[in-house]
């Protein structure tokens, strides 16, 4: 099973910072195909300045909240240019002064983009970290200040890439693929209601039992 986030810009800051904008309240597939189509008129920070608005918003529909977003990313585009020379921002405060951009866009793009130690806490990070029972908390930023303290500094760049591939394919928010899951034996599901539960452990039984017969088609 393909992750969509693996269709995700890497390690090109300025591309990274606009998908990680363009994909706030909007599903993973239709992310990346908003900014392929964006990307092929504005590859860089000068151009996505001089795009009119309502092209924008053509080439970036039907993200959420496109008519906004098409309005801010060329004033953040112009800050782009106008402020770092065309280059992306390398620290969190830098990053917050642009339109658009909370704390997850910020940590994408010093971790995706810069290979620097951040955590990116998105709705696969925040539900799977608290399924795996590695944090118990609501709010983005109390799980990032949870992991960060419990996670190795070397792992903090990798967390978001690995949690939204895992909970694209495996751990999604309802009916999660447990049997499937790498990491079932050891997690405790926490949040998966009970009934749900009892009947992943059919499923992974039934398919040790088709495995080991040799009947598995999978």
């Amino acid at each position: 099973m393909d992750a969509p986030v693996k269709l995700m810009p890497r390690r090109d800051p300025f591309r990274i910072l606009v998908s990680a904008v363009l994909s706030t309240r909007t599903q993973d597939p239709v992310t990346a195909g908003a900014s392929a189509r964006l990307f092929r008129c504005a590859a860089d920070a000068s151009a996505l300045a001089r795009l009119a608005t309502p092209r924008i918003q053509k080439l970036i529909f039907p993200v959420g909240f496109y008519r906004t977003k098409a309005k801010l990313l060329p004033r953040l585009a112009r800050m782009l240019v106008e402020h770092w020379n065309g280059q992306t921002p390398e620290t969190m405060a830098e990053l917050l002064e642009l339109p658009g951009v909370g704390r997850k866009v910020a940590n994408i793009v010093l971790s995706q983009g810069y290979g620097l130690p951040a955590i990116a806490v998105d709705t696969h990070v925040q539900r799977i970290s608290n399924r795996l029972d590695l944090v118990r908390t609501t709010r983005p930023i109390n799980t990032e200040l949870a992991l960060m303290k419990i996670l190795p500094r070397r792992h903090w760049k990798d967390w978001n890439h690995l949690l939204v591939a895992l909970g694209q394919t495996v751990c999604r928010p309802r009916r999660p693929l447990c049997p499937a899951c790498p990491v079932s034996r050891v997690c405790p599901k926490r949040g998966v209601p009970q009934t749900e539960q009892t009947k992943l452990e059919a499923r992974g039984k039934k398919l040790e039992r088709r495995t080991a017969s040799g009947t598995s088609d999978i």
